[in-house]
C-alpha cells in the first residue's frame, strides 16, 4: 500500500475513533460495558467469515498472545507482525509495533477489525452487517443498551470498539516475583537478582525496557537489523514514509515474556536467549541465563487462567 493509502486509512480510523470517544462518554454501566467487551473479544462474528475473534490471536492462555510468528488474516492473508501480549495494555500509549498515532484502545481496536494493511478480520465497510449479526442476540441487545443508554444501545464500530477497550483495560498483571520483591516481600532468587543487575547495568536493557511495565513506549531500531527486511516491514516508516524511521519498532513490555514466544516484531526469535542475542549485548552464556531468570521473575501465570478473561458462558450478564 502506498503512503497515501496508509494515510487515508489512518484518517478514516481517526474519524471513527472520534465517534468511539463519544461512545465512551455515554454514562452507561461500566460493569455491563466490560462484560460486553469480554463477549465481543471472544466472538468470531467480529470477522468477515466468523473464523477470527480477538481471542484467536490474543489468547488468555498465552498471556494474550498466540505463540506463532505472525497470525494469518480471516482470508488466509499472511500476517505481518508478531502478536503482542495485552497484559497491562491499558497503561500503554502508543499501542502498536509501528504506528505512533494509535494512542487509544478505542482507535487501535478498529485496525484488526476494519484495517487493510494487512487484512485481519476483514470487516471494512461491513458495519451494518456487524450490527445485524450482534443485534440478533437478545443478550447483546441488553448489554449494548446497558452500556450505551444515551445511544439507546446502538451497535456500530464506535460502541464495539469502546466496549472492547473497556474489557482490555481490566487485563492487569502485577503479581509477579519481581513485584513482590519490589514491594518489600521475599527476595528474588539469586540468579534472577544477578540477572536484574545485568539488565540494569552491563546489558543496558533498561535504557528502553524501563518503568513498571518495562517499556519506554518509544520506537527504536536494533543496531544489527537490516533496513530492508525479508518480509518488507519497514516499521514506523510504513506510516511516516521517513527514511530515518525504517526498522524502528515500539519497545514491547517484558512482563510475561516467558509466556509469549516467539519474540521481536516479526516473531523471528524463537527463544528468549535468541532475542537477547539479537540486541547485540556482550553477555556470556551464564549471564544470558541470569537475564532469562530475571525475565522469569516478571512472569504471572495466574493471569492465563483468570476466569474474568475466559470465554463467557451462555448465561447473559444482564437480565
Amino acid at each position: 500500500m502506498s503512503r497515501g493509502g496508509r494515510l487515508a486509512l489512518l484518517l478514516a480510523g481517526l474519524a471513527l475513533a472520534t465517534s468511539a470517544g463519544a461512545a465512551r462518554d455515554d454514562k452507561g454501566s461500566e460493569e455491563a460495558r466490560v462484560a460486553l467487551g469480554r463477549r465481543l473479544f471472544h466472538d468470531g462474528d467480529l470477522s468477515i467469515n466468523g473464523t477470527l475473534s480477538c481471542a484467536t490471536c490474543h489468547d488468555p492462555r498465552h498471556s494474550f498472545a498466540d505463540g506463532v510468528r505472525a497470525h494469518p488474516g480471516a482470508h488466509g492473508e499472511p500476517g505481518l507482525r508478531n502478536v503482542p501480549s495485552l497484559v497491562n495494555v491499558g497503561s500503554f500509549s502508543p499501542l502498536t509495533w509501528g504506528n505512533a498515532d494509535l494512542t487509544t484502545l478505542e482507535l487501535q481496536a478498529l485496525v484488526p477489525i476494519a484495517g487493510e494493511d494487512p487484512v485481519e478480520m476483514g470487516m471494512k465497510g461491513q458495519e451494518a452487517e456487524l450490527a445485524r449479526r450482534l443485534s440478533a442476540s437478545p443478550c447483546y441487545r441488553k448489554l449494548f443498551k446497558a452500556s450505551f443508554p444515551r445511544d439507546k444501545g446502538r451497535i456500530d464500530f464506535a460502541s464495539v470498539s469502546a466496549a472492547l477497550a473497556a474489557f482490555q483495560r481490566t487485563i492487569v498483571s502485577h503479581e509477579t516475583a519481581w513485584d513482590r520483591a519490589a514491594a518489600g516481600g521475599a527476595s528474588l532468587p539469586e540468579a534472577a537478582a544477578r540477572g536484574e543487575a545485568l539488565f540494569r547495568g552491563k546489558g543496558g536493557c533498561a535504557q528502553c525496557h524501563s518503568g513498571r511495565e518495562f517499556t519506554d513506549l518509544a520506537f527504536h531500531r536494533l543496531a544489527n537489523e537490516p533496513e530492508a527486511p525479508a518480509n518488507g516491514d519497514l516499521g514506523l516508516a510504513r506510516v511516516t514514509g521517513r527514511m530515518e524511521d525504517r526498522g524502528r519498532f515500539r519497545t514491547p513490555s517484558l512482563r510475561n515474556a516467558t509466556l509469549t514466544a516467539p519474540y521481536l516484531h516479526d516473531g523471528s526469535a524463537d527463544t528468549l536467549s535468541e532475542a537477547i542475542a539479537r540486541h547485540g549485548m556482550a553477555l556470556s552464556p551464564v549471564e544470558t541465563a541470569d537475564v532469562e531468570a530475571f525475565l522469569g521473575a516478571l512472569t504471572d501465570t495466574a493471569v492465563t487462567a483468570d476466569p474474568r478473561y475466559a470465554r463467557p458462558g451462555k448465561a447473559c450478564e444482564v437480565s
